[in-house]
């Protein structure tokens, strides 16, 4: 039996996604012009940077993406450089949140659209992007990549699951959950 190697990125999508859906209602009241909460932005900067790209795309982009292209699929012009391509357009929009949201918290006027324009445009990418690695490059790379590669796939994954503190998952984890909770209390 096949040891499968894409499963943990699919549960790390999971909390990836609940992000994008705080991020949503968060953009939401920004672009109705509400100037409340914008400290969550930076958390979720922290979180977008750190979990779903340092820790998560590092997975992809270090060791499947790389798994991939070392099985034959082709680094140009394939599905690992359009994710690639991807990746980085969202490292974008979190740069261009990130200065709006400085900005406004410094007191700069106008702010607001910035932050929640590049905030949409981030979620909506990403969870397209998400759904293209979920139903296509994830079942793809469990039908191609070789029992062979499957044991070493993993452990790059536990390396850089180990690179980290052991309460570094689940901080993230509690950040979710905490900023799901002030939504349900705010639409109590």
């Amino acid at each position: 039996m096949k040891q499968d190697i894409t499963q943990t990125l699919v549960d790390e999508h999971r909390l990836i996604l609940r992000m994008l859906d705080l991020l949503e209602g968060a953009a939401a009241r920004t672009a109705a012009g509400s100037p409340d909460g914008l400290e969550f932005y930076l958390d979720a900067v922290d979180f977008i940077r750190n979990y779903a790209d340092r820790f998560h795309h590092a997975k992809e982009e270090d060791i499947l993406f790389a798994a991939l292209v070392k099985n034959g699929m082709p680094r140009e012009n394939s599905p690992v450089a359009a994710m690639l391509l991807e990746h980085d357009r969202g490292r974008g929009y979190v740069k261009a949140m990130e200065a709006a949201v400085k900005a406004a918290l410094q007191g700069v006027s106008g702010q607001l659209p910035a932050i929640a324009g590049n905030a949409r445009e981030y979620l909506e990418m990403l969870r397209e992007h998400i759904a293209k690695e979920d139903s296509i490059l994830y079942p793809l790379a469990e039908r191609v990549i070789p029992e062979a590669m499957r044991e070493e796939i993993l452990d790059g994954y536990a390396l850089a699951e180990a690179r980290n503190a052991p309460t570094f998952a689940r901080s993230y984890r509690e950040m979710v959950e905490r900023y799901e909770a002030e939504a349900a209390d705010r639409a109590a």
